[in-house]
């Protein structure tokens, strides 16, 4: 039998005791955008670093101005020509939001068997602990048979990323030589389908920001002022309103410089994919506008977009109070593809703002910096290993795709230490990610754990 095939039959052999190790890590409530969370966050990097240390890692729990993160080294001795592999997930979770929403308590992860699937529930147990613990068993069931890695690996634990990993950048640059590698695999996305696995190789770029227009006057009674004051509501539904044409295109000026049409030939691709895929029946998508000249696939992961997120003003409250508001905030999200500057769209969107605010009015703006999108080549000799790989798990062939989703790390790593990121994950939609409820299987975990082993296999043999 070869080392590849001990491997995979370690995994399979210790699956119990990894479900359960997952079930201790998914236990503790490490909700990172909650102060009471921080015991959690804490407890949860020390388990992780001790889990890593007894896997033969040099680990250490690394402080920050916000949460803490794991930074484990392999200590193989390998000669020069054997790659440097880095692996990156976060340990951090959302809030549970109303417990009474919850079936399933939040923390208390246990076996359930549904429609003949064997299912566990929890906050994290898709997003993303049971994501970075697959590639962590991986490393194990490897290391078991082959008696080291198949590279120097380091590894990567984030404990802020569902709170926006405001200590990223500082970290990554304090520990630029700490992090060199040749690849690295940021695990916290999806498959395309129950049966087949994907990598996400465009990522669009992200940027949010909160406007709030005021009026010259506090609140007024619109008795009296109605027919004559500024209205906050009024000004900004218009600017929201006119943010978009009747074609479903930005009307900002400037908004598609630098954006470049996308090929015939990714056109192509992707028309093929969207005739085998049921995303678009699991949400009803009437009522919303898709660009015009544009599949919903390729608006999704090829076109840039606004959406508005929140709007408050007025009265919020059980009963009338007739007022003419003093201000009015929307909050927006900007997804943006290849050419795009998100500073330059922020700075064009706030001029849109102002051009059109009347006189008395004022307005101020708020908003963190944003990402830019990310592309990695098909042909790159790392992603078409990890393909490799996961098709010979899943025994279907795996879909180079894009997403419509952001992950900022992977343009920190880019731009700030020249890396590129294979996103990877096993995730589903119907995992009710964020949602009460979150939930995962067995069988995508342990096929998970397998399928790091043949991405290993594939790029040793590469």
């Amino acid at each position: 039998m070869s080392n590849v095939e001990n491997a995979l039959l370690e995994a399979d052999r210790n699956l119990e005791t990894a479900t359960a190790k997952l079930f201790d890590l998914i236990s503790i409530p490490s909700v990172s955008s909650d102060p009471e969370g921080k015991p959690g966050i804490e407890q949860a990097a020390r388990w992780l670093c001790d889990e890593l240390s007894g896997l033969g890692f040099e680990a250490r729990v690394v402080e920050t101005e916000g949460h803490p993160l794991v930074l484990a080294h392999s200590t193989d001795e390998l000669s020069a020509s054997r790659p440097k592999l880095l692996f990156y997930g976060h340990y951090d979770v959302q809030p549970v939001g109303a417990l009474e929403d919850w079936r399933h308590a939040p923390f208390e992860p246990e076996i359930v068997e549904e429609d003949g699937v064997r299912r566990f529930y929890g906050r994290g147990a898709s997003d993303s602990k049971s994501q970075l613990w697959t590639f962590i068993e991986g490393l194990r069931a490897w290391k078991t048979a082959y008696g080291g890695f198949a590279g120097k690996v380091t590894v990567l634990l984030e404990g802020e990323e569902e709170s926006g990993s405001h200590s990223l950048p500082a970290f990554l640059t304090a520990h630029r030589d700490e992090l060199a590698c040749d690849i690295a695999f940021i695990c916290d996305s999806d498959m395309w389908s129950p049966t087949q696995p994907a990598l996400s190789l465009r990522l669009k770029g992200l940027l949010h920001e909160k406007v709030t227009i005021f009026a010259p006057n506090r609140d007024l009674h619109s008795g009296f002022f109605g027919a004559v004051a500024a209205n906050p509501i009024r000004i900004l539904s218009s600017m929201l309103a006119d943010l978009h044409d009747e074609a479903g295109r930005v009307t900002i000026e400037g908004f598609y410089d630098g954006v470049e049409e996308i090929s015939q030939t990714l056109r192509a691709q992707w028309r093929a994919l969207s005739d085998e895929t049921d995303l678009f029946d699991k949400v009803d998508l009437t009522g919303g506008i898709v660009e015009h000249g544009y599949s919903p696939l390729e608006a999704i992961w090829g076109r840039p977009t606004i959406d508005f997120n929140g709007v408050t003003s007025g009265n919020q409250g059980p009963g009338e109070r007739s007022v003419i508001p003093g201000s009015a905030t929307a909050r927006l999200s900007f997804r943006l593809v290849e050419g795009q500057d998100p500073e330059n769209v922020r700075r064009i969107f706030q001029r849109y703002v102002r051009s059109r605010l009347p006189e008395g009015c004022t307005v101020a703006f708020e908003g963190f910096p944003g990402s830019s999108a990310v592309t990695l080549p098909e042909d790159n000799p790392f992603v078409t290993a990890t393909a490799r790989g996961l098709a010979r798990e899943w025994e279907s062939p795996t879909v180079l795709k894009g997403s419509g989703g952001s992950i900022p790390l992977a343009q920190q790593f880019k731009e700030m230490l020249g890396i590129d990121c294979i996103v990877i994950g096993f995730i589903l939609p119907d995992d009710a990610i964020h949602a009460p409820d979150e939930r995962y299987d067995i069988e995508r975990f342990h096929k998970g754990v397998r399928s790091w082993v043949r991405i290993l296999d594939e790029i040793q043999k590469a």
